[in-house]
């Protein structure tokens, strides 16, 4: 059972439509839920995806983001908790599995947190998770 404080929360429903998206691999209706400015960190830092710390900015961007890393991927998000933070902002605790084309599976424990605008669109999303735990699952 996921808990959940309100599911008509506008961040709320944006975390709901995305992992559901990016499970069912459906790029476009994906992107869609971004605003044209938007800021995606996946993860929040530095990392081999990243190396600045200051996210994929725009939709060109998080599309480059979708296929490299979501769009190849076989992922399954299991959300265990949402929580709102205001009219326009929650907090996700969830565990992702991603079973890769060579077979091999990863799971990361990952809070994701999510900001909308007033149209409902996600303005910036950031996923906070251990990139060196991955990349150790993967080896």
């Amino acid at each position: 059972m996921i808990k959940t404080t309100d599911d008509n929360h506008p961040a709320i429903q944006a975390n709901i439509q995305s992992t559901q998206l990016a499970a069912q691999g459906d790029k476009q209706a994906w992107l869609a839920l971004y605003a044209d400015d938007a800021v995606l960190k996946d993860p929040v830092g530095t990392s081999p995806l990243e190396s600045t710390g200051a996210g994929h900015k725009g939709k060109q961007a998080i599309e480059a983001f979708w296929d490299m890393i979501i769009g190849p991927a076989n992922i399954q998000i299991e959300v265990t908790q949402r929580i709102i933070s205001g009219p326009k902002n929650c907090a996700v605790l969830q565990k992702v599995t991603n079973t890769m084309a060579n077979g091999k599976t990863t799971q990361v424990d990952m809070i994701a947190t999510y900001e909308v605008n007033e149209a409902g669109l996600i303005i910036e999303m950031c996923a906070y998770w251990d990139f060196d735990e991955l990349m150790a699952q993967m080896s």
